[in-house]
């Protein structure tokens, strides 16, 4: 962090990325009550998650085609995108019966949750040019606490009905705009923004060896990580029911904010690259380790779970500063968006593989083939990893990033 930062600056985009990021899984933490009262079947949760996931994506091309995250503003951006939000989940709730509409509506949400979780990494690293791994750690661990969130306020509601869990994620979304908008400063000047898409900015994705390895290990650490947290109520499924479950769900994805956050204090110490490949090194014999622990005794199948959840999403800061501290300063929101894009992409193949599958086989055999996803990650990461250097802590106040 650097001294010129403001000192409300990152409580208030953790905040707001805590919040705007709630809608992710609003609809999931409520499908139990929604496939009893309307008879959905168990394949439901897939579709749902993946027309977000595609929203996502359309929503990340858009952006990075137009430039969105280097034209405006991003504090607006911000706003706009979590009141619209806001707004979907509103409108999801309206016609949750219609199951046509309701995938409509979530992928308008995942459409504008483009302008919430890239564009927050873009504030943060206009802020931050000095640790910023520990701001995307926090960051990132907000955006992990704000998609479990649906799960806990579900738990802890009790008897509280399924609407007013979709009512309150929207509300707790249009907060987090609000709030960023009306406390966080512009940050510090920099290079005009740009007008057009840089085409050969984007072509770092490839052509760039350090991008590109970073770049790919994320694209490894999306194969697993919102297939794990689609299927984890599954999973507890087999032991646990009703509020337990949803506490349960939020433990276990909510750990990952663990990861990013502690990931991001490692990270200062010993580089980006080697907190990441650890942590997907670990997620990914999580995943081997599914035959054995799955029906293990209680105590080893908990910490089977929370060791998961905690490495699962605990290198994506780390992937994000990579790309992000590499890509070409005047593109590096639509680097990062287009990088999201093609995440999300790969993730809509394994939610609707893995989903599709457990209606004909045992999670437990299913569950080491997303290993796959940190194994090619890993070897994606190895110029990366042998070529970064130790940090070397400094004295000196840093100058602060130029948006």
């Amino acid at each position: 962090m650097t001294d010129a930062v403001p000192r409300h600056v990152l409580p208030v985009l953790v905040l707001a990325q805590f919040a705007g990021t709630s809608l992710w899984f609003a609809v999931n933490a409520v499908m139990p009550d929604l496939q009893r009262e309307l008879g959905w079947p168990a394949a439901a949760v897939g579709t749902l998650t993946s027309s977000l996931q595609l929203g996502f994506i359309v929503g990340t091309l858009v952006f990075a085609v137009l430039a969105v995250a280097d034209r405006f503003p991003a504090r607006r951006v911000f706003l706009v995108c979590s009141l619209s939000g806001a707004l979907c989940t509103v409108g999801a709730w309206w016609m949750v019966r219609e199951f046509t509409a309701l995938l409509l509506w979530r992928t308008a949400t995942g459409f504008f949750l483009a302008g919430i979780y890239p564009v927050g990494m873009k504030i943060a690293a206009q802020w931050f040019s000095h640790g910023l791994g520990a701001a995307l750690g926090l960051l990132i661990g907000a955006l992990v606490l704000g998609s479990a969130s649906a799960h806990a306020l579900r738990g802890l509601s009790g008897a509280l009905p399924w609407p007013s869990v979709m009512l309150g994620v929207a509300a707790l979304a249009a907060a987090g705009g609000v709030l960023l908008y009306g406390l966080l400063p512009e940050p510090p000047a920099g290079p005009a923004r740009r007008s057009t898409l840089e085409w050969r900015a984007l072509a770092t994705l490839w052509t760039d060896w350090r991008v590109r390895s970073s770049v790919l290990g994320y694209f490894g650490h999306m194969w697993e990580l919102y297939t794990m947290w689609v299927l984890v109520p599954l999973i507890l499924a087999s032991r646990l029911n009703g509020a337990a479950l949803s506490l349960a769900a939020f433990g276990v994805v909510g750990a990952g904010a663990i990861g990013c956050m502690g990931g991001g204090w490692v990270a200062q110490r010993v580089g980006s690259a080697r907190v990441a490949c650890g942590q997907l090194a670990v997620s990914g014999l999580c995943c081997l380790l599914a035959p054995w622990l799955f029906d293990a005794p209680a105590i080893w199948f908990a910490l089977w779970l929370l060791v998961w959840g905690i490495t699962v999403a605990g290198d994506s800061p780390q992937f994000s500063t990579l790309t992000a501290s590499n890509a070409p300063r005047q593109a590096v929101g639509s680097v990062l968006t287009l990088t999201n894009s093609i995440g999300f992409a790969i993730s809509i193949v394994s939610i609707e593989l893995f989903t599709s599958l457990s209606q004909r086989h045992a999670l437990a055999s299913l569950l080491p083939w997303l290993g796959l996803g940190p194994a090619l990650g890993l070897l994606a990461m190895r110029p990366l990893l042998r070529r970064q250097p130790v940090p070397v802590p400094s004295t000196e106040t840093p100058p602060r990033q130029s948006s």
